[in-house]
């Protein structure tokens, strides 16, 4: 038999189960937060900050953009599953940062078909970060849209850094 990552994760989940007794909570985050962040794996988003299970929904993508995915998962939090507050968290040393609308011309080279999606890359965090906040703002999709916050996490040191929604965008 192999022994491939998933394989041990799949090992590591039935030890889990093992103790595993129902929360009894249901789908509605208990703090009624929505955060949207990258799916680097150096952010361990419940640690960074304090969050426990159930606390609130948490939406990954490459990057912490604001895609119309995004826009789809945020809608249902807040009209089927009750979230009013939007943390948006992107963070240093991103990859994004290193590719560029490029990638989706070579993979459409590779593989004979142009991907549907942007890639989404950006040169500076923290205008991507003011740019997904304005998406969130203005989505008409959403119900509560005066609770939007966006964030840089410091990968080097855990800190999170607010970004002024407002602050020159040159």
């Amino acid at each position: 038999m192999s022994n491939t990552v998933t394989d041990q994760l799949v090992s590591a989940n039935e030890r889990y189960a093992e103790g595993f007794t129902d929360p009894g909570m249901n789908a509605r985050p208990v703090r009624g937060v929505a955060i949207v962040a990258c799916m680097d794996a150096r952010l361990d988003l419940h640690a960074a900050l304090g969050l426990e299970l159930g606390d609130c929904h948490t939406i990954r993508n490459a990057g912490g953009v604001v895609t119309d995915d995004i826009i789809r998962s945020l809608t249902i939090s807040q009209r089927a599953l009750g979230t009013r507050s939007v943390v948006l968290i992107h963070h240093t040393n991103c990859g994004l940062e290193q590719l560029t609308e490029d990638f989706r011309q070579e993979l459409e080279r590779e593989v004979g078909q142009k991907p549907s999606w942007a890639v989404e890359s950006f040169t500076d965090v923290d205008q991507d970060v003011r740019q997904s906040m304005a998406r969130v703002r203005t989505s008409p999709f959403l119900l509560h849209t005066d609770d939007v916050r966006g964030f840089v996490f410091d990968v080097t040191t855990g800190l999170l850094r607010e970004i002024d929604p407002s602050d020159d965008q040159d």
